[in-house]
Order: structure tokens, then sequence, then C-alpha cells
């Protein structure tokens, strides 16, 4: 198994082309090399550098007046070719026909037997001139059979209300939300009109066969929701899915989720669920947010040599590739270990560009850095440098936004937190990127007679630290004073956020 194809599947990274079988091979055999040799620092430095790189991808707009002359072409073939088989009952294949055929095929042979039997007398009297009469009376029952055809398919009732997403796809209706659909195809097949129709019918008959859109309101197992889960929105507006590969370190998960045909059934189901929830979030319209963010956690994910996890990956791969094209803005991979870039580097050149684009790799000590240039403090989970924490109810959007403060190499800063009145609580988070500071808590009153207070004792803080949050309820009108000592060699970020509330107690 390759590793941009498991980090694909978990990623749902929809828009990336298979990956070829030459590039499979290459990966299957060398992986064993790659990982039993544990990597040469050398080769894995070089690695590095060839994956950790900002992604170029921007999203193309959807309104019609940005397109270029030939996807607006495109685009209209495909209105003109979907128009047609909505309207024609075309996009399905129909059980009646099948039926008819069969009916077709088991009749044939008995029709031959039934003339092999013909009465003599019947045979003579054919023979005698009576033969063009019987053609003439069979000739009147094909038309009359004909025409009764023609009038069956005319009271054939239309389903004009064929959907995908939430959107209707007949264009005669005029929804908005159809052009950023078909585009995504489009997109998907490089404008290849016949392509894209092929895969837009393609995914509504896997639709419809799978039950997708009763997925929705299916039973989802609570362990499953661990590895995988909506949370917040990126700068743009992307609502962020959070993949977490390490709780398949857990023998008893694992089993559960990939070790049977039945459970890894029930795995891609759920993955389904999930995705189709992600685009409800979405705003399918010119101009609207129609994309999502993807953030894959490796940190310790059990790597390629998982049989289990390497079926239901490339199983995945197809079904997410064929039926959720172009859903997906950017991947992020977070806390890589070295076999993600030494495999990355043996399947990167079999990838397109516009693959490569949308991925972006991060090592462990720069997850914070890397996600916040996507997405906003307040909207990063705690466990990952940002702000946001668990049914936390304290900050909100009208709180005001973070602060972000640089401390050079060898020096020291302070942030002075003012208290508004006395008998109220203030209430700061703050983070140092990638810490290795020493760093205190201080209560300094207005009136030179007071005594400081100390809030939190100075410490050496390591550079795995989570976000710090504190309170402090003053009896006197005074400051918190946060002292942050860079006794490293690189300047650091630290961001930080505050508020008073007026109440007692918390």
């Amino acid at each position: 198994m390759t590793v941009e194809p498991v980090a694909t599947q978990m990623a749902h990274d929809v828009t990336a082309a298979p990956p070829q079988e030459e590039a499979k091979k290459v990966a299957e055999e060398t992986k064993e090399v790659v990982i039993d040799q544990g990597g040469e620092a050398k080769a894995v430095d070089e690695a590095v550098k060839a994956v950790e790189k900002s992604a170029s991808y921007r999203e193309e707009s959807n309104f019609l007046s940005d397109l270029k002359e030939f996807e607006r072409k495109a685009l209209n073939e495909l209105r003109s070719k979907l128009e047609d088989a909505i309207l024609g009952d075309a996009l399905f294949e129909k059980p009646e026909e099948k039926k008819k055929a069969k009916k077709e095929e088991e009749a044939a042979p008995c029709d031959e037997s039934a003339a092999e039997k013909e009465k003599p007398e019947e045979a003579e009297k054919k023979e005698e001139g009576g033969g063009d009469a019987e053609e003439a009376k069979e000739e009147e029952e094909k038309k009359e059979e004909e025409k009764k055809e023609e009038e069956e398919e005319k009271c054939v009732e239309v389903d004009s209300e064929i959907a995908l997403w939430g959107v209707p796809l007949l264009p005669s209706k005029g929804a908005e939300e159809t052009n950023v659909v078909l585009l995504k195809f489009l997109r998907a097949r490089e404008f290849k009109v016949n392509e894209a129709f092929e895969m837009l019918k393609k995914t509504l008959r896997w639709r419809k066969e799978s039950g997708v859109d009763s997925a929705l309101g299916e039973a989802v197992d609570p362990e499953l929701s661990a590895a995988a889960y909506w949370d917040g929105t990126d700068r743009e507006g992307h609502p962020v899915c959070y993949n977490v590969y390490g709780v398949f370190r857990d023998a008893g998960l694992y089993r559960k989720a990939l070790g049977t045909e039945e459970n890894r059934e029930r795995f891609l189901r759920w993955r389904v669920q999930l995705m189709e929830q992600g685009i409800k979030k979405l705003d399918l319209k010119p101009g609207g947010v129609s994309s999502l963010l993807q953030i894959n956690d490796l940190k310790n994910s059990p790597g390629p040599a998982k049989k289990e996890l390497r079926i239901t990956t490339q199983r995945a791969i197809h079904l997410f590739q064929d039926n959720y094209p172009e859903l997906v803005a950017r991947n992020i991979f977070i806390n890589a270990p070295f076999w993600y870039y030494a495999l990355n580097a043996l399947i990167s050149p079999f990838l397109t560009q516009r693959t490569k684009s949308k991925f972006l790799v991060a090592r462990p000590g720069k997850v914070t850095k890397t996600l916040l240039k996507y997405i906003p403090a307040e909207e990063i989970p705690v466990q990952y440098g940002g702000f946001k924490r668990e049914k936390d109810f304290e900050f909100s959007s009208e709180d005001g936004s973070v602060s972000e403060l640089t401390v050079k190499a060898g020096s020291t800063e302070t942030i002075e937190l003012p208290i508004e009145g006395t008998g109220n609580t203030l209430l700061w988070d703050i983070t140092v990127l990638g810490w290795e500071v020493n760093y205190k808590e201080e209560f300094v009153p207005i009136d030179e007679g007071s005594y400081t207070i100390i809030v939190q004792k100075g410490k050496k803080m390591a550079p795995s630290e989570e976000p710090i949050r504190n309170t402090f309820r003053n009896n006197e009108l005074g400051k918190i004073v946060l002292t942050i000592e860079n006794v490293s060699a690189k300047q650091k970020q630290v961001l930080y956020r505050y508020k008073t509330k007026k109440c007692s107690s918390f």
C-alpha cells in the first residue's frame, strides 16, 4: 500500500487521479526496504525538502463570467446532454427493459420450435398462395404493437426531480447550483464532456443502488467518531474534517473497524456518511463555499504494513474519487513520520500537478504554524496548538480576535491584560508556537503598596506543551502580566486572547 493512497482515503481527496499502476508497483516493491532500513537521515531530509512546501492550488471560480470559452462550451454541452437524458428517462437502466429483453430471449426458441411443429396442412396453404395473407396479418399486428409501445412511452412519467447533494440536476429548472455541481465533474475530467457525463451517470447509479441518501439517518458506532470528525471552518469558510490515524493503534478498534469484510463494509459506509455530512455544510452556489478542507493527523499511524487498512484504502480511493469529484480544496498532513516522506517521494512523479498542488505536509514541530496559515487560532483544536476546546462556551466570536506577538531570540516580552473594576474575573488563553521558553503569570496591583501575586510560577515550557488557559479574580485594581523569556536561538510567535467576566465564579 502506498502512503499517498492511505492519506487520500482518510482525507477523501476525491479530486486526485488514481495512481498509475507503475507507481503502485514501484511503491510495493520498495516499501519493505524503506521501512526495514529505517531511512537514512540524509535521504529523509531530502525527501522532506521535496514534500514540505505550501500548497499552490487555488480554487477556480464558478461564475459563468469567469469561465474560459472552452469551459463554457463544455458546460453547455454537458447541460444539453443531461437535459436530454433526464427528459428521455435515460440516466438509469430500467428494470422493465431488462425483463422485456429476458422475455424476448426466452420466447425466441419457443417461436422457432413452434415453426418446426407447424401442421403440414398450414404449410400447404402457404404454398398455395395463403402466405401473402398471413404476412399481411403479421405486418398489421407488428404495426399495432409498435403503436402501442409508442403510446406507452408517451405515458412514461419523467423523473425531473433527480438531484445530487440536494441540487436539482435538470438544467431547465434554472437552479444556479446545477452549474457548480456540473463544473466539478468537468474539472475532474479535464472538461472532456463525454467522460464527465459518464462519471455523473455512474455516480447517480451508485448512489441509487447503495441508498446513499439514507446514510445520514443511519446509526453510527461512537467509537469510530474518534477516527474522523468535522470541527470548525478555515479562513475561507471551508468546513474542516480531522482524520486521526493514531486511533488505529488500538487493536480492539482496529478489529472492530477493519477486522472482517462486514466490518470493512460498515466502515466504508460510515466514511460515506461522514462525507455527506460535510457536503451538507457547503453552499453550492457560485461564490459560495463549495469544497472542504481535510486535516490528516499521522501521529502514531500504524503505517503502510497493515493488510486490512490497505484493502480498505484501495476500495475507498476508487469510491470517493469516482463519486465525490472536486470536493476537497486542500489536504494537509500533519505529524508526518519519516516513512511518509520516503514513500511520497516514490509516488510523487506519477501524480498530476493538480493533485500535488492540493497537498501540504508538516512535521510534528510545525503543526500549529502550518495550520495557522489556513485556519484561525480560535478554530484550531487545542491539541493542535489552537484555542478551540470541546464544549467550550467561555469564548465566542464576539469576544474579539486573537492577538499576536513576536519574541526575538534571546529576548523577553511581557503581555499586560487589564482587569476592569474589582471583584471581576479575567480569563485568558495563550500559546507559544514550539514553546521552549520560560513563562510566568503575575497579578500586578496599581497600588504600589500592595504585593504582586504570583498566578503561575515561572517554568521552562516543553516544545509539546498545549495552550494555557487560566483565570484570576481581582479584589483590587491591577493587571495580569504574562512574561515570555525566549531562551532559544529562534524567534517565537505568541498568540493570546482574553476577556473579563463580571461574575463571582465560573
